[in-house]
């Protein structure tokens, strides 16, 4: 009788651990890809951008998928719409580190660091890096470089805050930064930065945005995320834009994804107003 007990208990673990597994698996191939070695940046490479989607299986979306990012900002198809209402940013200090994933210089917290609100939903700040040139472009212009603020829901989707820089007076918080990055250039290496105020980045409040439904940059090019594009270009000097396309690997020197089809997406526009009451 033993015996033919075992075989039901045995396969209920085995069961058990496949769901485990999958169930955990599940957000890593959702999430943007660490290992830079899988995916170029260089155009007409057998890994650049317009094969990524068939890399892997589960990078399909990055040349199938509907509402891929960046787009262009086309003042033509933006709709102003009020009910999106003040960015609500809720941020504080934690501790941080400084990564170099080799496509990206990526600064991570450690510690619980606030979050945002996107229609009643909280999206807590994970991480921030950098691209150069911009990826997302307004009415065909693109910029010297983007900042992303990747956010997390607590149902694993997605929410990034996206700022542009023009070249000019340099960035306060990347020149902080400098030496850091310096250290951690051309390296796969990561630093401890200490405490950091995603508001030394960027203040939110009261800024003009744009919002619409797009994608992650990087494979897996995982589709649902809400992105936020700040308005008001900000600027970066030369030398700091020489920084962070030095600081990479040589395919990711030029790290922008290409500008994707819009496919008849909304992109709204949310100008504050005297008379708003949104808070």
């Amino acid at each position: 009788m033993m015996k033919l007990l075992r075989i039901p208990i045995f396969s209920c673990i085995t069961g058990f651990l496949l769901l485990f597994l999958i169930l955990n698996l599940r957000p890593t191939m959702s999430q943007e890809v660490e290992e830079e070695k899988e995916f170029e940046y260089l155009k007409g490479s057998s890994k650049g951008p317009e094969h990524w989607g068939e890399i892997h299986e589960e990078w399909k979306a990055c040349n199938n998928g509907k509402m891929q990012s960046p787009i262009d900002l086309l003042h033509q198809r933006v709709e102003v719409v009020s009910e999106l209402g003040k960015l609500k940013g809720d941020y504080k200090t934690a501790n941080s580190t400084l990564m170099n994933r080799g496509h990206d210089i990526k600064l991570e917290w450690k510690g619980d660091v606030g979050s945002i609100d996107i229609n009643g939903t909280d999206y807590k700040l994970r991480q921030c890096h950098w691209h150069s040139p911009s990826e997302h472009t307004v009415n065909g212009k693109r910029f010297a470089a983007e900042l992303h603020m990747f956010h997390e829901s607590s149902n694993r989707s997605f929410a990034v805050i996206g700022v542009l820089y023009r070249i000019g007076r340099p960035d306060p918080f990347l020149s902080e930064l400098e030496k850091d990055i310096n250290a951690i250039a051309d390296t796969r290496n990561e630093i401890t930065i200490g405490m950091v105020n995603p508001e030394q980045i960027i203040k939110l409040g009261g800024r003009k945005y744009y919002r619409y439904l797009g994608s992650l940059t990087t494979p897996p090019c995982t589709e649902g995320v809400k992105w936020t594009i700040i308005k008001r270009v900000m600027t970066v000097s030369a030398e700091q834009v020489k920084l962070l396309r030095r600081a990479v690997h040589d395919s990711a020197e030029s790290n922008a994804r290409p500008v994707q089809p819009l496919n008849d997406r909304v992109i709204g526009l949310y100008e504050p107003t005297k008379t708003s009451t949104k808070n």
